[in-house]
């Protein structure tokens, strides 16, 4: 079989696979499992690339599988489950139409120019310092961004299809948008997953 098969490459699959499942979901309307899965994929690229670094005797040809899986798993996962996602849930005018298409553009330009570093240079950051910063908005934010949005319209009663028009417009040009944000550390990481945790918890009502 060809591929390279371990325990670095699980979260990846599990996150592709959560996805998968979510644009089901979604369209068959269930719209809060869906944003459920959205933000599961999230949790699992969190830690993918944390898990894949405690293999220490990674070959050069799995280090750059690794690279291409990731993005082409993000891709789906980040690109166009968010996209279904929310053209069911109301982004369906002709500039909502258009601004997912752009949403869909803007995440794969960030994903190949993210493959382009990487693959230029593996091991050490073109600039020093750089590895503790990402270049524009990670593709993967929108797991946090939709469920964080869904709850804060549910509370506010604002106009959900406006809102989400916005969101994806906003995420899309971030995603390209040439500006320096600080790796999120433990601390920060633990912190997002608690306010997608509230957020999910506020959608299905739990509390």
């Amino acid at each position: 079989m060809i591929g390279f098969y371990n325990y670095t490459v699980i979260l990846t699959y599990l996150s592709l696979a959560i996805s998968t499942l979510g644009m089901f979901l979604a369209v068959n309307q269930h719209f809060k499992l869906a944003l459920l899965c959205l933000a599961l994929s999230g949790l699992c690229d969190m830690f993918d690339g944390k898990v894949a670094r405690t293999k220490k005797d990674r070959t050069e040809d799995e280090k750059s599988f690794g690279i291409q899986l990731d993005s082409l798993c993000d891709a789906v996962c980040f690109g166009a489950f968010p996209v279904l996602l929310t053209y069911l849930m109301g982004v369906r005018s002709y500039l909502g139409i258009a601004i997912l298409v752009f949403y869909a553009i803007a995440g794969i330009i960030r994903l190949g120019y993210y493959n382009v570093l990487e693959l230029k240079t593996p091991e050490k950051p073109p600039v020093p310092g750089e590895r503790k910063y990402y270049r524009g908005l990670p593709i993967t934010s929108i797991s946090v961004i939709l469920p964080l949005v869904s709850m804060l319209v549910g509370l506010f009663h604002y106009n959900y299809s406006l809102v989400l028009h916005c969101t994806m417009l906003a995420t899309g040009i971030l995603f390209i948008v040439n500006f320096k944000m600080p790796k999120p550390k433990n601390t920060t990481l633990a912190v997002l997953i608690t306010i997608v945790a509230i957020s999910l918890l506020k959608i299905f009502h739990v509390f």
